[in-house]
């Protein structure tokens, strides 16, 4: 049995006409145009599943060292940190030595269950260097191809590296941020959670 470990430091309009004819020596034909109107509202609660649609499932990821594809999700943006950073697909070393790593299989952004993306605290790009000085309510932006989508801190936690519970699924869509714990030691891990806020509009 393999033990899997946290990686270290997404109106109509209708014309209707009517026809009534008498047949006489003269035939009349009277035309009545009847319009209706279909309203659209756009939908900007929490993202939802679509009918039949499942849960995503995470990917086992593959030893630390593996070089990956580079595969650009999207933009990370916390205000609170002046953080911008890149989002690259996968959550190993070199990977996570570009930027931001987002542990495949989770969910996008902006659709329902846990997005996870993790990074380094003092090595490379740093990104989540100061990641413990998040609080509820700091606002964390996701851009991808999709959209901008906004998720509020809701709390953090101090775990074991073999907690990988932070990766499962949920069923309204939510963000994980992980890194190593605490800075220059790969001893535990640091877990920032967050909930869908709102899509940015463009």
């Amino acid at each position: 049995m393999s033990v899997v470990a946290l990686s270290g430091c997404g109106s109509s309009d209708e014309n209707a006409a009517e026809f009534s004819s008498t047949s006489l020596a003269t035939t009349t034909i009277a035309a009545t145009t009847s319009t209706s109107t279909t309203t659209t509202t756009v939908y900007t609660g929490p993202p939802t599943l679509a009918p039949n649609e499942s849960l995503p499932v995470p990917e086992a990821i593959p030893p630390e060292d593996v070089v990956e594809p580079e595969i650009l999700i999207g933009e990370l943006v916390i205000p609170a940190l002046l953080l911008t950073q890149p989002i690259f697909k996968g959550v190993t070393l070199p990977t996570l030595d570009k930027g931001v790593g987002y542990w495949p299989g989770t969910a996008m952004p902006g659709r329902v269950g846990n997005v996870v993306l993790g990074g380094h605290r003092v090595s490379k790009q740093k990104p989540f260097r100061n990641i413990d000085l998040l609080v509820p309510g700091d606002e964390v932006y996701v851009t991808t191809a999709d959209g901008t989508f906004v998720y509020a801190v809701t709390g953090t936690q101090i775990i074991e590296p073999t907690d990988v519970w932070i990766i499962d699924q949920t069923e309204s869509a939510t963000l994980t941020l992980f890194a190593c714990h605490p800075p220059h030691s790969v001893k535990q891990r640091i877990a920032v959670f967050a909930e869908y806020l709102r899509e940015e509009s463009v």
